[in-house]
């Protein structure tokens, strides 16, 4: 089975929603059978490197409210986070563009580490309130990972795969993440209950199996024998 994820790491329902899939894989019997590819999508694209406003000051911004309302939201968030294993720590965000944290998840693809990057650049993110619109800090996370990122992003590596990704979920009409595809047949947008990811692994893993059935009366190189 083939799980392709759209995600960016600075959406907190991004991180939820992996932390619930994994829950649901833990206790799927198949879960080795299972393969994710996580696929690149920007909240804001024009997203800058740098702000002067934090975060609350941001959404505060963007949504039309105060700067509590966005505290108490986020505060509703976090609580989501905690059930979930996951320290929120808003607070500590930087903002930035995650352009080039997208580069090194598809540069972490070509290493078969693409969940530990996702992770690390998560963790970094939201828990660590480290700066990913960075190339030392992104440098720094692939080093983590065992992974060479020397001189990526002083050019336009890995540009087109993360353009590519993105033209994708247009192309499918993805609007929000995270958004999973099971077996490009049946489709889970954003951080659902960790029981509806268990369903819907089960749903696809059997529809992908035929059915056991009690052999029946057939011909085989000209003998014939009576099913059961």
């Amino acid at each position: 089975m083939k799980i392709d994820i759209w995600s960016d790491v600075a959406c907190p329902f991004c991180y939820i929603g992996k932390r619930h899939l994994e829950a649901a894989l833990e206790k799927f019997p198949h879960g080795e059978n299972v393969e994710v590819t996580w696929h690149s999508f920007e909240l804001d694209p024009r997203a800058q490197q740098d702000y002067e406003e934090d975060q609350y000051e941001l959404l505060a911004q963007k949504y039309g409210m105060s700067v509590e309302q966005a505290k108490m939201s986020t505060a509703r968030v976090e609580a989501s986070g905690a059930a979930a294993g996951i320290q929120f720590h808003f607070d500590n965000v930087k903002p930035t563009n995650t352009f080039n944290a997208h580069r090194l998840i598809q540069l972490a693809a070509q290493h078969g580490k693409q969940n530990e990057v996702e992770e690390l650049l998560f963790t970094a993110y939201f828990t660590e309130g480290k700066h990913i619109g960075r190339p030392e800090t992104l440098q720094a996370i692939a080093a983590a990972a065992g992974i060479d990122a020397s001189g990526i992003f002083d050019s336009d590596a890995y540009t087109k795969e993360v353009r590519a990704d993105e033209a994708e979920a247009q192309a499918i009409g993805i609007r929000g993440v995270p958004f999973f595809v099971f077996d490009r047949k049946y489709a889970v947008s954003g951080a659902q209950p960790v029981s509806v990811f268990e369903q819907t692994l089960q749903k696809v893993w059997e529809e992908s199996r035929p059915a056991d059935a009690a052999p029946g009366a057939v011909c085989d190189d000209g003998v014939c024998t009576p099913g059961e």
